[in-house]
């Protein structure tokens, strides 16, 4: 099992935008100090929590930042972008970072985001039209013929290649035959982490879903890697969670509850959802319970892993055990603070409790 980090990120609205992509940039260049393996950062458009519009801008400049660290896009929501401009956009930034890049796609599912590109998401517009954008792009990547391209939203023109001027298109991935490609998946039976089975690619399953869900979503990838006579590998399932360490559960708790965790979650994410989906059932492991007792109790006992090293230790082994295995653990990102005790709870999840993970299915297998 390896370590990585999700950064949404997450930032009250209104927040100095120059002092969050500084902070957010700092978590970057930490965890590539700690060995982190790979990072990934969100885009939205219409989120002030989540104020990240273009994630390759950052990536671009955390590159120069870091050594080793691999990062990714989380997501590239394909109907918001020109196909054309984005696959010149990636492969740009793929060789920026020589390859040390995956490239996350979706739907996109912020409703501001959705109201501003003028999709209707009660259609599944969004789906089709991400589909589309993708065979587009790698067909520009892999087989540029000369021709005009288009759906019912975009249209571009491939010219005629002029040779002895270079004139024509010639952008193509550092990566052969192009990135690593992932997909995140939240509903129960995700027909995007289906697809993603089909195709070979990266499967992510973000921190809002239960444990159920979280089986239903490596069924649905590898039902979708058996009709395409292909191997789901289990070391390529990303699962997504919230994780503070403290060295006491006691002290990790209280920090969670008076602090920045607690505060995304009250402030924010039990405000957001129920406007998306009508209530907080995405983070139920029983519906019948009332979007009332969704309490941060409730949270760090069944969704959030929370404690002192050898308790979270525990629930990592537990998580990994009742979804049948997975490859790469990655951290959500919040605004923490005190900084230093965020720091102080990464160090501990690298240096002790991954090694305690590790030992334990090196002796389960």
């Amino acid at each position: 099992m390896e370590l990585g980090y999700f950064a949404i990120p997450l930032h009250p609205a209104g927040s100095s935008f120059s002092d969050t992509l500084e902070a957010d940039m700092e978590q970057m260049v930490f965890l590539d100090e700690i060995g982190f393996r790979e990072a990934w950062i969100g885009e939205h458009f219409t989120a002030g929590w989540e104020n990240i519009p273009a994630p390759d801008l950052f990536i671009a400049k955390a590159a120069a930042l870091t050594e080793r660290i691999i990062f990714g896009t989380g997501v590239s929501c394909l109907p918001q972008h020109d196909p054309f401009m984005l696959a010149h956009r990636i492969a740009v930034l793929d060789h920026l970072l020589k390859g040390r890049f995956y490239w996350g796609v979706g739907a996109g599912s912020f409703i501001g985001d959705f109201k501003a590109f003028g999709i209707n998401p009660k259609t599944g517009e969004q789906r089709k039209l991400m589909n589309e954008s993708l065979e587009m792009i790698l067909n520009l990547w892999n087989d540029p013929r000369p021709g005009t391209y288009g759906n019912s939203r975009w249209s571009f023109t491939v010219p005629d290649p002029v040779e002895k001027v270079g004139l024509g298109v010639h952008t193509k991935p550092y990566q052969k035959p192009h990135p690593p490609i992932a997909v995140a998946g939240i509903s129960e039976n995700s027909a995007s982490l289906r697809t993603a089975g089909e195709r070979g690619w990266i499967p992510m399953s973000i921190n809002f879903v239960t444990r159920d869900v979280l089986k239903s979503h490596w069924a649905g990838y590898e039902q979708g890697a058996d009709a395409a006579g292909g191997t789901a590998e289990r070391g390529k399932w990303r699962i997504a969670r919230d994780i503070y360490i403290a060295e006491t559960t006691e002290e990790a708790r209280k920090e969670v509850i008076e602090g920045t965790l607690a505060r995304d979650f009250r402030d924010y994410f039990f405000k957001i959802v129920p406007l998306i989906r009508n209530n907080l059932n995405l983070f139920k492991i029983d519906k019948s319970m009332s979007d009332q007792e969704v309490t941060m109790d409730y949270m760090i006992e069944n969704m959030w892993l929370v404690g002192n090293p050898q308790e979270v230790a525990r629930k990592i082994i537990e998580l990994h055990e009742f979804v049948g295995g997975f490859g790469v653990l990655l951290v959500m990102g919040h605004e923490w603070s005190p900084k230093e005790k965020w720091q102080k709870s990464m160090r501990l999840l690298k240096e002790e409790v991954l090694p305690i993970v590790k030992k334990n299915l090196m002796q389960g297998t």
